[in-house]
């Protein structure tokens, strides 16, 4: 399956349409729960999560993007707040573009509006599967449910090489599992051959 790198537009398409380049700190929110979606967001560098925490402050991560991907894009054709934070997980550079001036870019150019139509679709279909992989309380098919979604979000013409850029905790609050029992099912998994884990990197 050829997978989509949601969503990668021309540097300069987007500048030509009034965006700019914001930079941030590791640990700076890019827009925060409960904001308005003004800004259409594309990474330059860097990497950025999207989170929110339960009642008793534990951290849920609902995604991890890096560079070449967009995020927050679909919350652009809703008047809805965002259901999440963005947070730089390292300094970045990101492309901002106000949504009025995004919306005519995509009316202009209808290719673009198809791939994002293309993009959310995959977005939307892969994270069912990933939900109902982790409502299994078997740690592995919540583990493979993760790993498969964050694959699809690249090209996968190398076969089984695709390097998880996660720690161990950020796996853990992805799936909802202790960080002590992934690395249990980590390891049970590259003993069965479904990943290998090289410099303490998983390859999927």
């Amino acid at each position: 399956m050829k997978t989509i790198s949601c969503m990668n537009i021309d540097e300069e398409q987007l500048y030509s349409s009034g965006g700019d380049v914001k930079q941030y700190k590791k640990g700076e929110l890019v827009y925060r729960e409960g904001d308005h979606a003004l800004y259409y967001f594309q990474i330059r560098e860097g990497k950025v999560k999207l989170n929110n925490y339960d009642d008793e402050g534990k951290e849920f991560i609902h995604n991890i993007f890096g560079v070449k991907q967009s995020f927050g894009d679909s919350m652009l054709f809703l008047d809805k707040f965002y259901p999440t934070n963005s947070v730089c997980i390292a300094p970045a550079e990101i492309i901002r573009v106000p949504k009025d001036r995004f919306l005519e870019l995509i009316k202009k150019h209808h290719h673009l509006s198809l791939e994002m139509n293309a993009c959310l679709s995959q977005r939307l279909y892969f994270k069912a599967i990933m939900l109902q992989n982790i409502a299994s309380l078997n740690p592995i098919s919540r583990l493979k449910g993760l790993l498969d979604y964050l694959k699809s979000y690249h090209d996968d013409s190398c076969g089984s090489c695709f390097q998880i850029e996660l720690t161990r905790q950020q796996i853990a609050n992805l799936v909802g599992l202790r960080v002590e029992t992934v690395i249990r099912a980590l390891k049970k998994m590259e003993k069965e051959g479904n990943i290998t884990i090289e410099n303490r990197k998983i390859v999927y």
